[in-house]
């Protein structure tokens, strides 16, 4: 299945993301074996039961600070990033994920008015530089994708989890190696998630959900700079 990207959509395709996400969950049902999707389900639901989103850090609480390397091998440190001002992060789970992808899109198409206030925007997972580059390349990202090798510092957020045994049966049987593409073994994999710091590294917003069909609009990561 090729997804459609917002530039083949249309340069001024300002679609929310809840409509575009609801496009691909219709071509998910129409063209995905049934089997499929319940096993992706079954997962989420088993997350859910676990509160696996209840554990990650808080607004009001201090932010892990990092330093990654980005898509291009330089080293990306949030502490330089927070001397400048706000710092809105992205965990993401891969290059993999379409729902992944229709975000990075859907924040690229916002980053002058996250600039406007004064604030970086980066976005974070596990996969390694090699497919970092491949993502920020074929998508034409207007800011750092960071690799995060081991979901080290997605751990410190409190967003790691370890994909059941039955679900990386099925990752394998659709070549989605995440060995190969994170570098590790581990099958672990972030819970998407977004967070909003102030310059003193202060969580501000947060938002996190087990679903990986669910992300936060970006018009509103924006309406929570402006009230910083």
């Amino acid at each position: 299945m090729k997804w459609r990207s917002l530039e083949e959509v249309s340069e001024t395709d300002f679609r929310s993301l809840r409509e575009i996400y609801a496009e691909r969950k219709e071509l998910i049902a129409k063209y995905v074996p049934a089997e499929t999707q319940a096993i992706h389900a079954k997962v989420v639901a088993e997350l859910k039961q676990q509160n696996t989103a209840s554990k990650a850090l808080k607004a009001g609480t201090q932010a892990l600070s990092f330093d990654l390397k980005d898509h291009n091998g330089k080293l990306v440190s949030s502490a330089e990033l927070l001397s400048k001002g706000p710092l809105v992060v992205c965990f993401i789970r891969g290059r993999w994920d379409p729902f992944c992808v229709g975000q990075l899109e859907a924040m690229n198409l916002v980053v002058p008015e996250i600039q406007r206030f004064g604030a970086s925007l980066v976005a974070i997972s596990p996969q390694n530089l090699h497919q970092s580059f491949l993502m920020h390349d074929q998508h034409k990202l207007q800011f750092p994708l960071l690799s995060d090798a081991g979901n080290a510092i997605a751990r410190g957020f409190g967003l790691v989890y370890t994909v059941p045994q039955y679900q990386q049966v099925l990752y394998k049987s659709v070549f989605v190696n995440l060995p190969f593409a994170n570098g590790d073994d581990s099958w672990t994999l972030p819970i998407p998630a977004t967070f909003i710091l102030d310059g003193t590294g202060t969580i501000r917003y947060m938002w996190a959900d087990e679903d990986y069909t669910e992300r936060p609009e970006p018009a509103d990561i924006v309406e929570k700079l402006r009230t910083l």
